[in-house]
């Protein structure tokens, strides 16, 4: 997770005439300030509160943690959201902002700020610029010439560090993320590489582009390389949006809340339009959307409470396996779940153990924790202060603590104050709890059992999104309000008129909507991004790779590793 440690300027002033990247939704209401704490205390505050009451299992280490008899499983803190989602949360994340406020109060002045993203849902973290000013991105035929397509790497299985010597059936399926000679990601937010769920996440966008440009080019005989890239771009985007708004804002926010965000109502002529029903009162942007910090430094965090310590990766042995746990963060080599390095097989996703599919089969997928206010003991032990990593003493290294920070130092209003705003009785606090907006958001949600936001994160987070999507000129909302992915020639392989568009070997596999109906499943959700990537869904694929020891070193090696 990037958590925006960087020294840039931020600020969000309070005028509601203000246009910029960002903005906030209730300038009128004061900044929360914990009473009785000098700021040079604030850090020191915030990190024994984290400490002490924010975390799953107090006292207790990441591997005692593993070792235990049954990792994956704590009922009391287990929701019924499939993982996958909070690492699609933050991939969204990336999309729309790039947040690089330092948290020393000696650099921020909340008057001034920059936001490095386009505050909408157009996967610029996918695409940056272009193939015209970022080459690099995109493949190139050997004449040099841009391809339509983006560079992606073939998946090596020699790069995993504990494995033996070499294995066999690989599937062509597998792919890396392209990267440069020290392992860097060649993409268009290297922040999406910094673990590899997020990063299979973006995997699977590069991919899914490529498989449409492909029928783009079947389906537009004649048309030019970047008019079928174009195609792909649009089908691409406006399907992320849709998922977006209907698969996973509807899964996190209050139902009554989602409707009333962003509603379809037709004209008096006939036309449908889109409407957003938190304009007035919440997201009440001018010309264009800012990005409010209510949202993004507060509301939106609701995903770090739902962070697991660990994950099983896919059914392969001897790297990984059923009941194999990588903890979501570590420091040593290829022990943990970190991003910045190639792929290896131990790491490689097998999508039915973090989605809903066809496929799935209990203990699988593997849920979410609960939006509450217990963080993941992993979340208290990052690698983030570069003196110390790991040490849960050091502001960096402590996930809540930090965001409990920031949101006072970026003068965010007390969650209660906001309730009240809304007309709703505020959530009972503690004496010793802060009213920080971030936490009271999780206590929302912890009160209503931590399935999803309660009334003034959705509240928060639905405006939002709604008002990105309607305030986006090239959005489905605005362009075709009528678009559905059901009428989409390059997702569904027929035209407007019904006939059937020959996509070649690609007509004869499974269909991109195969999981619609699943439980818990929404139409055209996330998993269709999986399915068109092509990406590993199931186990077959992994159990039929073999390992092959070239030394009698590496048959010790394979027998090690199986355990």
């Amino acid at each position: 997770m990037d958590h925006g440690s960087k020294n840039f300027e931020v600020s969000a002033p309070r005028s509601r005439s203000y246009q910029g990247g960002f903005g906030r939704l209730f300038p009128d209401l004061a900044p929360w300030y914990p009473v009785g704490v000098p700021e040079h205390k604030l850090e020191e505050h915030f990190l024994k509160f984290a400490s002490e009451s924010m975390v799953e299992f107090p006292g207790r280490s990441i591997s005692d943690l593993l070792q235990a008899a049954d990792p994956t499983v704590v009922e009391p803190f287990d929701s019924d959201i499939p993982s996958g989602y909070v690492y699609f949360g933050q991939f969204v994340d990336h999309d729309m902002t790039l947040d690089v406020t330092p948290l020393s109060s000696a650099e921020v002045d909340p008057n001034r700020l920059h936001n490095f993203r386009t505050p909408r849902l157009d996967l610029d973290c996918l695409y940056g610029q272009g193939p015209a000013a970022q080459p690099h991105l995109y493949e190139h035929d050997a004449r040099g010439a841009f391809t339509g397509k983006f560079l992606v790497a073939p998946f090596d299985p020699g790069t995993f560090d504990v494995a033996p010597d070499g294995f066999a059936n690989v599937p062509e399926t597998l792919h890396d993320l392209p990267r440069n000679s020290e392992h860097r990601a060649l993409i268009g937010d290297p922040r999406n590489d910094e673990n590899v769920i997020v990063a299979q996440i973006h995997l699977a966008f590069l991919l899914a582009h490529n498989r449409l440009f492909d029928r783009a080019t079947r389906a537009m005989p004649g048309a030019t390389v970047n008019e079928r890239f174009e195609a792909a771009r649009k089908t691409l985007r406006w399907l992320y949006q849709w998922i977006v708004w209907n698969d996973f804002v509807r899964r996190v926010t209050d139902p009554v809340v989602h409707a009333t965000a962003l509603e379809e109502k037709t004209q008096p002529d006939g036309r449908l339009l889109w409407e957003v029903g938190y304009k007035d009162d919440v997201y009440d942007w001018k010309q264009d959307p800012f990005m409010p910090v209510e949202f993004s430094v507060a509301a939106y965090r609701f995903g770090h409470s739902m962070v697991r310590n660990a994950y099983q990766t896919n059914v392969n042995r001897p790297v990984a396996g059923f009941g194999v746990f990588f903890p979501i963060f570590d420091d040593h080599g290829r022990s943990s779940l970190r991003g910045g390095v190639p792929f290896d097989l131990a790491r490689v996703l097998q999508w039915d153990w973090f989605l809903k599919l066809k496929t799935s089969r209990p203990p699988f997928p593997q849920r979410a924790r609960r939006i509450d206010t217990k963080l993941a003991n992993a979340l208290l032990h990052l690698h983030e202060d570069p003196d110390a990593p790991g040490n849960p003493k050091k502001l960096l290294n402590v996930l809540a603590a930090r965001n409990l920070v920031r949101g006072v130092r970026m003068k965010l209003p007390a969650g209660d104050d906001v309730a009240r705003l809304f007309g709703l009785p505020p959530v009972a606090l503690a004496e010793d709890e802060p009213k920080t907006l971030w936490y009271y958001v999780l206590k929302e949600a912890e009160a209503l059992g931590g399935g999803r936001l309660g009334t003034v994160g959705s509240i928060i987070v639905a405006a939002t999104f709604a008002g990105i999507l309607k305030g986006d000129p090239l959005s489905w909302l605005n362009q075709q309000p009528t678009w559905r992915p059901d009428r989409d020639p390059l997702l569904t392989g027929r035209t407007e008129d019904g006939t059937p568009i020959d996509f070649g070997e690609d007509s004869a596999e499974p269909t991109i909507d195969a999981d619609n109906k699943e439980e818990g499943n929404n139409e055209w959700g996330l998993p269709a991004i999986i399915r068109l990537s092509r990406l590993p869904i199931d186990g077959p694929p992994f159990g039929d790779i073999t390992v092959v020891p070239a030394t009698e070193e590496g048959a010790a090696a394979a027998v090690a590793a199986a355990g």
